[in-house]
């Protein structure tokens, strides 16, 4: 069952995405990743101290399982907050992959119930990718208010885009339209991912496809009221991890 591992790769994610957060402040988020990252060397030799990782080590595949993609993770969310941009739109899939796709297969060979490895990893590589897009598509003018730049450097230019665009309260018209290229790229990502699955593995990662369809939504049609998305999710989800299990 994928729930527990499910949990616990989730309360990571949660707990190294407040410190990416541009309101966290950059010396505390980094001290903070540098000690995730000695707690992701211990996990990997089953010496971790703090109970999200001792958790997942005592989870049943813990013993027999690599949690290098954790440290990787976290060593990708600390040079994201460093500062360092990403340079090309090429090397997307190589960021989120490391950001979040390593943990999210992860998931899936903790449960013990991989049956495609190739179409897991593709299928986790395009949400992560998907799942990096709407994050910035979202936050990138807190990204840009604090000094960050959260889409890939040499588009930007191509674009005409700099970082008073970024910061702006209305984005500029060709800012709007690379915008508009983003969702309809995360669009299809989100899509694919949903895709990658064999119906022979759809109900053991049918976590995955709810992602995929959250996320999808999330990016088409944004809720006005929290409460009102709250209640969106939570009927899109049930219909979708249904329509796995058929």
């Amino acid at each position: 069952m994928s729930r527990p591992p499910l949990l616990g790769i989730y309360a990571l994610g949660a707990e190294w995405q407040a410190l990416m957060d541009p309101a966290t402040e950059s010396a505390v988020a980094q001290l903070k990743l540098a000690w995730w990252q000695e707690e992701m060397r211990r996990l990997t030799k089953r010496s971790a101290v703090h109970p999200i990782s001792s958790y997942l080590a005592a989870l049943p595949g813990g013993a027999s399982t690599d949690f290098t993609p954790l440290l990787t993770a976290a060593q990708a969310a600390a040079a994201q907050i460093s500062g360092v941009p990403l340079e090309r739109g090429a090397d997307l899939e190589t960021q989120s992959q490391a950001l979040w796709g390593g943990p999210l297969a992860l998931v899936s060979r903790l449960a013990g119930e991989v049956q495609d490895e190739a179409a897991l990893s593709e299928c986790t590589r395009w949400l992560a990718a998907a799942d990096y897009l709407a994050r910035n598509i979202r936050d990138y003018r807190r990204e840009a208010r604090a000094g960050r730049v959260a889409f890939a450097v040499d588009e930007l230019m191509a674009a005409g885009i700099d970082n008073a665009d970024l910061a702006a309260d209305l984005p500029p018209a060709h800012l709007q339209l690379y915008l508009g290229r983003l969702r309809e790229q995360a669009t299809q990502y989100f899509e694919r991912a949903a895709q990658a699955l064999p119906r022979a593995q759809r109900r053991a990662d049918r976590h995955l496809l709810v992602l995929a369809a959250l996320g999808l939504e999330h990016l088409q049609h944004p809720s006005p009221t929290l409460s009102r998305r709250r209640l969106k999710d939570m009927l899109l989800a049930w219909q979708t991890a249904r329509h796995a299990q058929r």
